[in-house]
């Protein structure tokens, strides 16, 4: 039997693409790091992007057109279960609502020839990064010239119920980013957009998506995708009211 060249290039491109990502974006290690922010080449006023993603819909990480100031079907549909009225649903909707992710430029100091890199961190981070920035001591961080190096400490979860923690302290003294042409260059003009690295997904897709997350083909064998309990019978009743409402022609 013949190969199937067109499953394999799409193998290939798959692979390709999800090692682009990899390298475009930066995880800190366990231990001490340091890093610059730099200002983002594609909206200078502000290196903070901030991007809404559902993690709980099947397997599968969604970026929700929330991002772009979209309608998200998934949004919607959440929004039929609230009106339900009941308790469980609206647990259910609050787990499937977007969750916002902030990415921001970076350079990572003794990996400047890799040019600029993307850091994804939660809620607790951003704030405190928007409040030394707010502070007039410390003032605009990300300024190439004037600007100052922040250390990323990093400690992993050691076990069952506990979390990974991130600490962050920015440096006193004041520095430019580089005195490297070949680094300049690549911090002012060879940036990844952050929507080449995460693609906006089509109302339609996620609306697919979402349908079939909520009717899986085999049940039994993903029960952990099943999103209400067949022991519950009103539950059913009213997520399948809010999935009717949502998907009427």
């Amino acid at each position: 039997m013949a190969i199937d060249l067109n499953a394999i290039r799409k193998k290939l491109n798959n692979l390709q693409s999800q090692t682009g990502k990899q390298n475009n974006l930066w995880k800190p290690e366990p231990g001490k790091q340091t890093i610059r922010i730099v200002p983002y080449q594609y909206n200078k006023d502000n290196p903070f992007q901030e991007l809404y993603f559902h993690y709980n819909l099947g397997k599968k990480i969604h970026l929700s057109p929330v991002t772009f100031g979209k309608a998200d079907p998934v949004v919607e549909f959440c929004e039929q279960l609230k009106a339900t009225g009941s308790k469980d649903d609206w647990q259910m909707a609050r787990k499937m609502e977007p969750k916002m992710r902030t990415y921001v430029p970076v350079i990572v100091r003794g990996q400047e020839g890799e040019g600029v890199r993307f850091w994804g961190f939660g809620k607790t981070v951003y704030q405190e990064l928007l409040s030394i920035i707010a502070d007039p001591d410390y003032g605009d961080i990300t300024d190439p010239m004037n600007g100052r190096d922040i250390t990323v400490e990093f400690t992993a979860a050691e076990g069952a119920g506990s979390f990974p923690k991130t600490s962050i302290r920015v440096k006193p003294n004041q520095s430019q980013v580089t005195d490297n042409k070949d680094t300049a260059e690549k911090i002012t003009s060879g940036q990844k957009e952050i929507t080449d690295i995460f693609k906006e997904v089509p109302y339609d897709d996620l609306k697919a998506a979402l349908s079939e997350w909520l009717n899986p083909e085999e049940e039994e064998s993903q029960p952990e995708t099943a999103p209400v309990s067949t022991g519950d019978t009103k539950k059913v009743d009213d997520v399948n009211q809010a999935f009717d409402e949502l998907f009427k022609a």
